[in-house]
């Protein structure tokens, strides 16, 4: 079947979207937003990633490939590895213009799509959807909530909503940032570490439909670190020292300190072999080497690489 190519006049979006056991709402979820892209004559190319789905959702989305007009790529996942894994495969072939992130399982409503894509039309690198009135269970809403204002505060990036599926980015966007393990969750941070403006708007959310949530309580426990992981290659990544040196040099002060006062009590007499104060300030000043020493092999690393990296250029004009 011949493919659809865009005219001068289309926009090219690139819907990606990562799947994981969904088939039964493919189906709804592709003529959403064919009817979506026809309506605001987008040239829409779909990168659909199947993260080891068990439930013949690639088989759905063979069928739908073979009937489309327009350009589909299928990613497919031996095992499931994940939505970061998901979303790096499909922004490394993505051609469009602007890209589209959305969940399978439509509670994001695609209809919703213009409204994000009219606020990154103002001048904006990234747009989040901003799922106000979330219609999930309590518990997942409270987690949810205390997660949001936790990265808010932190990474100084004020979004109501971090981790909705539902993002309108430029492409260049995609081309900056590294998503991996779990950081999908802070693609905004992510994004605004590498100088994109990042804004968000409400959208309406569905209850769930079809299949079940992936929501894991394993999250719980992961997202503190992911959380450190995200806050220190935004922060720290091209120096290291600045992390490392000044926690460091206090260890190493509270331990000298610390001998200080133990050599006066020699001086004056008193035996200080056995105080528990010696030992400890022994481990503080060795501790503190060894934070000073990571933090200058990480200064050398950089050094070394810091070359491979561009900066957050926007344009050049000569």
């Amino acid at each position: 079947m011949m493919k659809r190519t865009p005219t001068m006049k289309q926009r090219t979006v690139s819907f990606v979207i990562p799947v994981y056991n969904e088939r039964p709402s493919l189906r709804e979820l592709t003529a959403s937003i064919k009817k979506v892209s026809a309506a605001k004559d987008w040239a829409p190319e779909y990168i659909f990633v199947d993260d080891g789905s068990t439930d013949g959702s690639f088989d759905e989305l063979i069928a739908f490939k073979k009937v489309s007009k327009d350009p589909v790529t299928i990613i497919r996942f031996r095992k499931n590895c994940g939505k970061s894994m998901a979303l790096a495969e499909a922004f490394r072939i993505a051609r469009g213009d602007v890209l589209v992130t959305l969940d399978a399982d439509l509670q994001d409503d695609p209809r919703e799509i213009p409204k994000l894509m009219a606020k990154l039309d103002e001048g904006y690198g990234l747009v989040v959807g901003w799922r106000k009135d979330r219609q999930d269970h309590q518990n997942k809403l409270r987690l949810s909530r205390f997660f949001n204002r936790v990265v808010a505060v932190s990474s100084r990036v004020p979004l109501h909503d971090m981790n909705c599926g539902m993002k309108v980015m430029r492409r260049a966007v995609a081309e900056e940032i590294d998503v991996y393990g779990e950081l999908h969750r802070f693609i905004p941070v992510l994004a605004a570490a590498r100088g994109f403006t990042v804004s968000e708007v409400e959208i309406v959310h569905h209850a769930r439909k079809y299949g079940e949530s992936k929501f894991g309580n394993t999250r719980i426990f992961r997202a503190p670190f992911d959380l450190m992981t995200t806050l220190f290659l935004t922060t720290f990544r091209t120096r290291p020292l600045q992390i490392f040196g000044p926690v460091g040099i206090s260890f190493i002060g509270v331990g000298s300190v610390a001998l200080i006062y133990l050599s006066v009590l020699h001086f004056l007499g008193t035996s200080i072999g056995r105080r528990p104060l010696l030992f400890f300030g022994i481990l503080l000043i060795l501790f503190g080497v060894q934070l000073l020493s990571t933090g200058l092999i990480g200064e050398l690393i950089t050094k070394a690489n810091i070359r491979k990296e561009t900066g957050p250029i926007e344009e050049i004009i000569t």
